[in-house]
């Protein structure tokens, strides 16, 4: 039987000139949380983003 798990990542935007500061500053924390769920076992089905306000909702969908 499949398992499934989300993991919500947030990050906020900052004034700066930058326009791939959010991309640039967030790589390392996903790869971390990839590699964490990767050594369980779990696998990235499927991602997607939402923006609200200032800040962006990063989920990350996985299955064992």
């Amino acid at each position: 039987m499949q398992e499934y798990k989300v993991e919500t990542l947030i990050y906020y935007s900052k004034l700066t000139l930058d326009t791939k500061h959010i991309m640039k500053s967030s790589q390392k924390e996903i790869q971390e949380k990839l590699d964490e769920h990767a050594k369980e076992g779990w696998k990235l089905a499927s991602t997607n983003a939402v923006s609200f306000g200032a800040a962006i909702y990063i989920y990350l969908y996985f299955e064992k």
